[in-house]
């Protein structure tokens, strides 16, 4: 596939010991579109010397609106499929190959299922995801979509969904998707999201929403 019609999308935040190497190794399988949320590292100018193209956030906006950010620019190049892939490390960058090899032909999403997940709330969210979407683990970071569903639903993400919502309005359409097994590595700095009660609450009022979008959808 053309390199050109693939975004590669990688949400960052104070990641300078990581995203140079990241960007470099994926660099090869698309173009690279590094948003930086608000670091006060050097984490973009790295990024962008190791050859990605950088979004800027002049303050932290969270997990979701750098994602949705990196989508919205990937739309504006023309691509035609985009790529998650977070800038800690834990993703085995070869992953992107196989990805993209998968997403070709029938199907349009590709998820990624992480070999443990890091916290209860995880979890909790990944049993809900199951049963209504068929989805192991709706929360890894590396997904693969065709651009069309994007463009269906018009964002990433409006209501907070830890990277879910479009994945769910994939599926509840009718798109057809693969999951991917694969071993996660231990992070080589601190998380974004470090506060674990905070977190955890977070990730379950993710849910909850998600719930109350079934709900009315279904009224």
């Amino acid at each position: 596939m053309d390199r050109l019609r693939v975004a590669i999308i990688i949400p960052t935040l104070n990641e300078s010991n990581t995203i140079a190497k990241i960007v470099q190794s994926v660099l090869p399988s698309g173009r690279v579109i590094v948003v930086d949320d608000g670091s006060t590292d050097n984490s973009a100018q790295l990024a962008s010397n190791a050859g990605a193209e950088v979004v800027r956030h002049n303050t932290n906006l969270g997990y979701d609106k750098a994602i949705d950010s990196g989508f919205a620019h990937a739309s504006d190049l023309g691509c035609e499929i985009a790529i998650t892939i977070d800038g800690d490390g834990q993703h085995d960058t070869s992953l992107i190959e196989k990805f993209l090899s998968e997403i070709n032909g029938e199907v349009d999403m590709v998820i990624g299922i992480r070999s443990f997940q890091q916290r209860a709330s995880e979890y909790i969210f990944s049993y809900y995801a199951r049963l209504f979407y068929g989805i192991e683990d709706p929360l890894c970071g590396i997904k693969a979509y065709k651009m069309k569903i994007y463009d269906l639903l018009g964002h990433f993400d409006s209501y907070g969904s830890f990277g879910t919502e479009l994945a769910f309005f994939g599926v509840k359409n009718g798109f057809q998707f693969r999951q991917i097994p694969f071993e996660l590595r231990e992070r080589e700095d601190e998380s974004r999201f470090n506060k674990i009660l905070h977190t955890n609450y977070k990730i379950l009022l993710a849910m909850f929403k998600s719930v109350r979008r079934i709900k009315k959808i279904s009224e």
